[in-house]
This record gives structure tokens, sequence and C-alpha cells, in this order.
């Protein structure tokens, strides 16, 4: 079937469609040119991208360094604090031996700096977190209780802490040491 013509219409010469050998060659040079541009942006962005893998892992390893670091001195100096605060105690102690050298009244001088060494290291166990158990009186419990011995008592309701012979500590509510005790049983 033919197409009908439109006489404002003209057909292409058929010279014009085809190309000359010399054109299709300046074409495929051009398509030959831009690959090369390409290929050079491709191979620039892997470049920038190899490079900002390695100091990425430049940065993890430094910071995995610096994390050590601060790990180690956290575990080296923990307890500075807490050693700083129980030099007062440690002073009172001395003071106490010094009073021993004097020898006036010595007894109630040793009484008294032990009493008041005894108190100012609860204080500084209390502030760190340490809570004394003293069950005298109190169930037995086996989760912070050690029985020692069991002794029958008609006075005492079985299963009762009778004796603390050893106290026990909590450190911020975890177990640290269970009291030591003698608890009651039926006679």
């Amino acid at each position: 079937m033919e197409k009908p013509q439109n006489p404002n219409q003209q057909e292409p010469a058929e010279e014009h469609l085809d190309l000359t050998d010399e054109q299709a060659g300046e074409t495929e040079m051009n398509e030959g040119q831009e690959q090369p541009a390409e290929e050079t942006q491709w191979a620039e962005k892997l470049a920038r991208c190899e490079e900002d893998k390695l100091r990425l892992a430049a940065e993890m390893d430094n910071l995995r360094r610096r994390t050590a670091r601060d790990v180690e001195n956290a575990h080296k100096y923990a307890l500075e604090k807490f050693m700083n605060d129980l030099l007062a105690v440690v002073d009172s102690l001395e003071k106490g031996l010094e009073a021993l050298e004097s020898g006036d009244n010595v007894l109630e001088q040793i009484r008294e700096g032990t009493e008041l060494t005894h108190r100012q290291l609860h204080q500084v166990l209390s502030k760190y977190g340490l809570e004394e158990l003293d069950p005298m009186g109190e169930k037995f419990d086996p989760e912070h209780h050690e029985a020692m011995t069991m002794i029958p008592s008609e006075e005492h309701e079985p299963n009762t802490v009778q004796q603390v012979i050893r106290k026990g500590y909590r450190l911020n509510g975890r177990l640290v040491r269970p009291a030591q005790v003698i608890v009651t049983r039926k006679p």
C-alpha cells in the first residue's frame, strides 16, 4: 500500500539519509571519545571511594586504640577516689597508734579513736554503696545468710537467726558477702 502524498510534505532525499563512510567514522570517533571520558569519571569515583575507605579504616583503628587506652585508664584509676576517702581512715588509725605511745589515759583514747575510725570507715563504705547486713532476729534467708550451725531453741521460732558470727555486705544491691549466722530449730 502506498502512502498518500501530502503536497506540503517533501520526502527526504535518500542521499541525506545515508551517511557517508567519512561521516560514519566521525560518529564512531565521537562515541569513542565519550567512552574514555566516562571511564575516567568512574575511575576517579573509584579512587575517591578507595581513599575514603582507607580514611575510615584509619579512623576506626584510631578509635579502637583510644577506646582501649580509655578502658585501661578506667580500670587503672577506678578506685582512686575510693582510696583517697580511705586515707582519712588510715590517718585515724595512725593517730590511734600515736596515742598508744603517749601513755596518758591510753585505754580511753584507744576506745574513742577506734569508735571514731570504725564510724569513719562505715561512712566511706556506705558512700560507695556498701550496705551492712546484720540479720539478728530475722528469718533465715539462704540468699543473704550462710548458716554455720543450727541450735535447738524453744524460745525462738524455727529458722530464725539467733546469732550473727560475721556480718554480710551488699554493694549497690548485689551480695558481696553473706552473713554467717547461727539459726534456730525445733528442739
